[in-house]
Order: C-alpha cells, then sequence, then structure tokens
C-alpha cells in the first residue's frame, strides 16, 4: 500500500493555492522544512514569513494579518503551536473570530526519536474547548489536500491536526468530498461501530476486515471532522449497533472518544470503548514501534471489540425485559411459592 505524510499534503496544496489566491500569507516559526511550507516559501518569498522560534508572535503576527484582510496559515509543531502558544490563539485569534488557519505537524507518538516533549497528545483537547473553534484530523494524503482547502474557504479559525509519518493512502469512494461536520461512512455495519481519526482510520479499516472474517460486522466512521462533530451519524450508529470504539492517536482524556461520548450521553444507552493514549505521556522511540507499543493498532481495535461486543449483547438482553414484567414475574413466583406450601400444609392435615 502506498504511503505519503499529510505534511507533505498541507505543503503542497498549499503551495497550489498560493497560485491561486493572492491573499494567503503563509507564517513559520522556523520549522518551514519540517512542516513543508518551505515549498510556499521557495515559490512565494514576498508572502512567507519566518518569525523564528516565537510561536507566540507567530499567532500574534497572524491575528494582524487576518485583521488586514490577509488570509493566513500560520504553521509550527503541535506541541508548540497549540501548548506553547494556546492563550494567544484563545484571546487574540477566537475570542474575536479572525479568519487564521492553524496548521499543525508532528501530532501524536509518531514524533518517534524527539520523544515525550514533541509528542503532543493533548492537542485536540486544547483546541476544542476554544470556543467556534473548528478541529480537523485528516486520515490521509487525499483527504489533507481537500481539508486544507475546505478550511481556506471556511470563515474563522481552524486548526488542522498532522502527523510526521508517512500513512496508508486508503481507498475513498470516488465521489468522497471532506465537508467540516461530516463523517465519512467508510463500512456500514450492524455490530459494532469504530469511530476513528487521523492515522488510526486505516487501523480502524484493518479491524473491520478481520472482524469480518470472524463473523462480527463492523462500521467505520472517518470522523476527521472532530468540532464541529457528525452527531447525527454517530447517534445512528449507535442505536444501530449499540457499541462504539473509538480510536485515536491522542489521549482518550479530552480527545475523539470524549467529544463522541459527550454526543450520546442522555440520548442513546450506548457502550463506548476508547482506544488510544490511556491517560500518559509518550516516550522516545521508533515511531512503528511505539504504535505497537502503545497499542494504536488493528489489534488492539480487535481485542476490544471482542471483549466487549459479547458483554454488551449480554447487557442488552438482560436489559430487554421491562422493570414492570420483572415485578409481574416475582409477584408470580411469589403466589406459586405459597400455593405449593397452602397444598402441602392441607395434605397433613
Amino acid at each position: 500500500m502506498e504511503k505519503k505524510a499529510t505534511r507533505d499534503a498541507y505543503g503542497d496544496t498549499l503551495l497550489a493555492l498560493g497560485a491561486e489566491r493572492p491573499e494567503i500569507v503563509v507564517l513559520d516559526a522556523d520549522l518551514s522544512g519540517s512542516t513543508k511550507t518551505n515549498k510556499f516559501a521557495k515559490q512565494f518569498p514576498e508572502r512567507f514569513f519566518n518569525v523564528g522560534v516565537a510561536e507566540q508572535n507567530l499567532v500574534g503576527m497572524s491575528a494582524g494579518f487576518a485583521q488586514a484582510g490577509q488570509l493566513p496559515f500560520a504553521s509550527s509543531f503541535a506541541m508548540f503551536l497549540s501548548g506553547r502558544a494556546w492563550e494567544i490563539v484563545r484571546n487574540t485569534v477566537a475570542y474575536p473570530g479572525l479568519n487564521v488557519k492553524l496548521v499543525a505537524t508532528h501530532a501524536g507518538v509518531t514524533v518517534g526519536e524527539d520523544g515525550a516533549s514533541h509528542q503532543m497528545l493533548e492537542d485536540i483537547a486544547l483546541m476544542r474547548v476554544i470556543p467556534d473553534m473548528t478541529v480537523i484530523v485528516p486520515s490521509d494524503y487525499p483527504e489533507t489536500e481537500q481539508v486544507i482547502r475546505a478550511v481556506a474557504d471556511l470563515k474563522g479559525p481552524c486548526y488542522v491536526r498532522l502527523g510526521r509519518s508517512s500513512v496508508p493512502v486508503l481507498a475513498h469512494k470516488k465521489n468522497y468530498q471532506f465537508k467540516p461536520g461530516k463523517a465519512e461512512v467508510r463500512r456500514d455495519g450492524g455490530d459494532v461501530t469504530i469511530i476513528a481519526c487521523g492515522i488510526m482510520v486505516a487501523a480502524a479499516d484493518e479491524a473491520a476486515e478481520i472482524l469480518a472474517r470472524q463473523g462480527i460486522d463492523a462500521a467505520v466512521l472517518n470522523m476527521a471532522s472532530i468540532k464541529p462533530i457528525d452527531s447525527a451519524a454517530i447517534l445512528k450508529y449507535a442505536r444501530k449497533t449499540g457499541l462504539i470504539i473509538t480510536a485515536e492517536e491522542h489521549n482518550v482524556v479530552g480527545g475523539l472518544g470524549s467529544a463522541v461520548a459527550e454526543v450520546v450521553t442522555g440520548k442513546e444507552p450506548v457502550l463506548i470503548q476508547r482506544v488510544g493514549m490511556q491517560d500518559r505521556f509518550g516516550q522516545s522511540g521508533d515511531a512503528d514501534e511505539l504504535i505497537r507499543h502503545y497499542r494504536l493498532t488493528a489489534a488492539e481495535i480487535v481485542r476490544t471489540v471482542r471483549k466487549h461486543f459479547k458483554a454488551d449483547k449480554k447487557t442488552a438482553t438482560r436489559s430487554s425485559v421491562s422493570p414492570n414484567a420483572k415485578k409481574s414475574a416475582s409477584k408470580a413466583q411469589r403466589s406459586s411459592t405459597m400455593k405449593k406450601k397452602a397444598a402441602r400444609t392441607a395434605r397433613k392435615r
């Protein structure tokens, strides 16, 4: 299977957009070779600004460009753009509702050898709590191309989360078009729903294939749009399958799994299990080894489904008996017991 990095898609699409839209300016914090904004810088040097290692200034300058009518794309590593600059993002970009596009690369444990200090596992949580902030996590190169074009047309602040490593280029439907707030239904199913984002979409596809061979019919939803999220699709499949597994290269606290749980709470009695970083930091290592170590794999999704699929069905069976029916059965049992005692007493007499 062909593999390409989502950050490369960002660089290529930004270059194409630069030729189409003269209002676009690009800002970077001395990492343009890594974020791939160097492609834009080479072609349009007069519209590219390297602010140095100063992420707060990066965001502040982007806000100024937006106020002046430009369309700024600001990029750095996810740890610095969403972490170090968070307060500036909140107060200078989001609070006034400025049209700034924050595109962060090197998110998740797949940063690899750079270690825990650079492995951003909390950015989805940090960004989605900001009012009116759009948060998107594309799954592969083609979807990233669509996402970058979509956010360029979208008014208001946006945060796009990209990775470092090359990831599988997925087989999307021919007419698939990314839209904020809409999930991609990659596979229909009636037994369990797997909802994934980013690199975990490929793992979800693989897991569904394995489960199918084991007689379990899994639906797969690519939830690239974390905020706004596709509540209608989530509720539809919650009702249909009664079991949801979420999968993300992010802390399970505050990420995709939490967002999905917020949708179904109070609406559908569904069991949700979250595959992801289990409230812990990463460590230095080869990206593929870290993925296996932290069980961000198809095998872990399969294991989680098999563990809870049976338990879920048993729970459903138990809960299918109404409280009134249980009371009636209990009352009938007591009546039967009393009749038997009366019969025994009569025989003794």
